[in-house]
C-alpha cells in the first residue's frame, strides 16, 4: 500500500465515529492474535467466579486509586 493511500485510510478512520473505531481495532486485534477458544473459557470461568466472589462478600475490593498509589509507593522507595 503506497503512503498516499495509507494516508487516505487514516484519515477516513479519524473521521469515523467511535463505534465504528472501537469495532475496526478489534477486528485488527483479532487479525493479529487469533483467539483461543480454550483460553477464552478459562477467562471467562475466571471473570465469573470473579463476580460470584464479589457478589456473596467473599472478597474485599480495594478502590483503583488506593491500588496504584501503593504501586506508586512501592516503586519510589
Amino acid at each position: 500500500m503506497s503512503a498516499l493511500k495509507q494516508d487516505e485510510l487514516f484519515d477516513e478512520i479519524d473521521i469515523l465515529p467511535i463505534d465504528l473505531k472501537t469495532k475496526l481495532v478489534d477486528k485488527i486485534l483479532a487479525s493479529i492474535t487469533p483467539t483461543n477458544s480454550e483460553i477464552d473459557k478459562l477467562w471467562i470461568k475466571e471473570a465469573n467466579k470473579r463476580k460470584q466472589e464479589i457478589e456473596s462478600n467473599s472478597v474485599t475490593l480495594v478502590d483503583g486509586d488506593t491500588v496504584f498509589k501503593k504501586i506508586s509507593q512501592r516503586l519510589n522507595s
